[in-house]
């Protein structure tokens, strides 16, 4: 069946053209630090990243009288704007038979515990003012005859609170954003790497140091350039580039290192997401939703060149194997207790076995899920309910993956069209990746974080605890986004500060005592090492001892660096090379969290199972449980609770602490209320 969506729709769905910058702006003045001339930019804010939780914070900020600026490592080379994300989360009170409420929608958020109920709360409530102004900056957001938002179900959401635009959402959310910050004439600075924060001498921010390839000079050898800011907004997205098996666009570096330099500290590091998606060598992309509701037929090839129908193994009849494929489509992050009983975390759990034996896994349109031995061949009738009743009612009953994926989705193919890769006439290759941080720079209800002065919004926010809904994250980043920006425009001025001279000049020696002829961590090196460490001991599937293991092999890394510096490398590479500095120090961050976890007797939840011969759970398959990966189960105190942690210089510091809680059954009173509304003090409010 063809689909009845024109061409030229799809493609200005697919191929979303981003704004073109103007002319980078020129430093109004400069500073004058030994024999190098670095120049200087002045404002109340520097938003650090450009996708659409910066921006959203940016344009919010500006809207507000806020002078701020914005740097960018790439601008709209992010993850909102080039990786998978394609939905938003809303509430949606707008229709009966889908009833809701913001206290309903916030404890679907917080579900999976180890995060704050009031944080949920902001983000429900804070969900149709986020859509709404979307719509007003042109989000095509799809609505019936009567103006009602169309939604669907995705993972972690029983209501069907999610919409999208197609597999493009996030990029045009972006697109509009930045349309709206250059119409407001913010300036832009692109290809600018923030490389560290400074502060002064009891703790205040007085701005951030970043580096452009472009003001490289004999007077400015390494292209520093510095914005002397009072505060900083961290809006970098996730640490896409600390695994080597990984669906984030390449480049993606994050700001959890420079964070963790300048003592700010961080929550929910053990928290991640999972699932499955193609490699990042070719064109990296989740493969949810209707990729999988479609029930390709999943295999592996081994070196030899034989297919391996190795879910067969796992599932007892067909008409379970393929309604476990399709419920990936809403299920789609690995989770522990989805390989019990059967369940649609098996594919994951088939997936990564297989890769460790060196097979390359692929999904098939064009060939239905081949029948487990001795079980009938798969048909559209034999299918669980909710399955069958899904796309009995999505029309999606045909044949063949293909036309059931052309038919509800025909967006999906064309996207990877654009990459040369077309679904339709060739098997697709794909993998078990890491997708999302949950944790991340802990912040307060206005997005501030332990350090006055420094806001985190979008995925460098660690807002999210274990579990969430699907596109939650795109409406969290629009949220805070907005609220650091109202707390950034009612904040008291801060005291007069230095000039920062004497801090940039501190920094400038610091690099010179880093780059070192001769030393062994290269950019290539540092970057082997720490993404093989991250993928095979800290993915979906860990192991106790190696978790100590690689947490330990992760601190002599950079007490290494430290002692030995980082080779000099190529002009070009400066910055990338400071970056893999900070991953370095992320990476240990992530396995010292991850260690303590287990060492006080974490369980399985979310992001991985934590694999030990004397768990209580165990996988079962076809052909008998999978003894080697016996789990421990959840221990429900932990929902209670973050893992906080900071670094002070030499060594990493966790702590737990409880959730903040959120009573439910306050009420507002209007008039009781609206002075601290008008007084501003509810910006005083914030609760960390």
């Amino acid at each position: 069946m063809l689909t009845q969506i024109p061409q030229d729709i799809l493609d200005n769905l697919t191929d979303v053209a981003m704004p073109k910058l103007g002319a980078a702006p020129e430093p109004s003045s400069s500073l004058q630090i030994g024999t190098h001339t670095i120049p200087l930019v002045e404002a109340d804010v520097a938003v650090v990243g450009s996708g659409a939780a910066g921006l959203r914070a940016a344009v919010e900020a500006k809207r507000r009288g806020v002078d701020v600026v914005i740097l960018s490592q790439s601008a709209w080379g992010g993850t909102s704007a080039c990786s998978g994300s394609d939905k938003q989360t809303l509430h949606t009170a707008n229709t009966a038979d889908q009833g809701d409420n913001y206290k309903d929608m916030a404890r679907s958020i917080r579900a999976g515990g180890a995060m704050d109920e009031d944080t949920a709360y902001i983000e429900a409530v804070g969900s149709a003012r986020a859509m709404a102004s979307l719509q007003y900056l042109g989000l095509p957001l799809p609505q019936d005859p009567l103006g009602g938002t169309l939604r669907y179900q995705t993972d972690h959401d029983e209501v069907g609170r999610a919409t999208s635009c197609g597999p493009r959402t996030s990029r045009l959310m972006v697109k509009v954003l930045a349309e709206e910050a250059l119409r407001l004439a913010i300036p832009f600075f692109n290809l600018t790497t923030a490389i560290e924060i400074l502060r002064d001498d009891i703790g205040r921010v007085i701005g951030v140091l970043a580096m452009r390839n472009r003001d490289q000079s004999d007077t400015n050898r390494y292209g520093l350039i510095f914005f002397r800011v009072p505060s900083l907004v961290l809006a970098a997205g996730g640490p896409g580039e600390l695994y080597r098996d990984s669906v984030f666009p390449n480049g993606c570096f994050g700001s959890l290192g420079l964070a963790l330099e300048a003592g700010v500290e961080l929550v929910n590091l053990t928290e991640c997401q999972f699932g499955i998606g193609t490699r990042r060598e070719g064109f990296p992309w989740n493969l949810s939703g209707t990729y999988v509701q479609a029930m390709p037929h999943i295999y592996s090839v081994d070196a030899e060149g034989k297919e391996h129908h190795f879910l067969a193994d796992y599932y007892r009849t067909t008409q379970e194997l393929a309604s476990n494929i399709f419920r990936k489509g809403y299920q789609w992050p690995f989770h522990a207790t989805r390989m019990l009983e059967f369940g649609s975390s098996l594919v994951d759990l088939g997936i990564f076995r297989e890769c460790a034996l060196g097979r390359r896994v692929f999904m098939d349109f064009n060939r239905n899920p081949l029948p487990v031995p001795g079980d009938q061949c798969f048909s559209m009738a034999r299918l669980d309910d909710d399955v069958a009743a899904y796309l009995g009612t999505a029309g999606a009953t045909q044949g063949l993956p293909i036309d059931r994926l052309r038919h509800m989705n025909p967006l999906a193919i064309e996207l990877y069209r654009r990459y040369k890769i077309d679904v339709a006439e060739e098997p697709l290759e794909f993998a078990v990746n890491h997708q999302h941080m949950n944790g991340g720079i802990a912040v307060d209800t206005w997005g501030q974080s332990s350090v006055p002065g420094i806001y985190a919004v979008g995925e460098a926010a660690g807002t999210h605890g274990v579990t969430r809904p699907g596109g939650s994250a795109l409406n969290a980043g629009q949220v805070f986004g907005t609220r650091a920006a109202e707390h950034l425009a009612k904040r008291p001025a801060p005291a007069p500060k230095m000039d920062g001279a004497d801090e940039v000049n501190s920094a400038v020696a610091r690099l010179d005592r880093l780059f070192q002829d001769g030393s062994p961590h290269t950019v290539e090196a540092l970057q082997a090492e720490i993404q093989a460490r991250m993928s095979d001991e800290a993915g979906p599937f860990c192991f106790p001892e190696r978790v100590s293991e690689a947490r330990s092999a992760a601190h002599a890394l950079n007490s290494a660096i430290k002692e030995q510096g980082l080779a000099v490398p190529r002009p070009n590479q400066l910055s990338r090379a400071l970056q893999w500095r900070q991953m370095a120090l992320a990476s240990e961050a992530v396995l010292t969290a991850l260690d303590h976890f287990i060492e006080h007797g974490g369980g399985s939840r979310g992001a991985r199972a934590i694999c030990d011969a004397k768990g209580k759970a165990v996988p079962e398959t076809r052909t008998g449980v999978v003894e080697d990966f016996r789990f421990r189960e959840e221990n429900p105190r932990h929902q209670q609770e973050q893992l906080c942690l900071r670094f002070d210089g030499q060594d990493m510091i966790v702590r737990s602490r409880p959730n903040r809680s959120f009573d439910e059954a306050s009420k507002t009173f209007f008039e009781r209320d609206w002075p601290a509304w008008l007084t501003g003090t509810i910006y005083g409010e914030a609760h960390r």
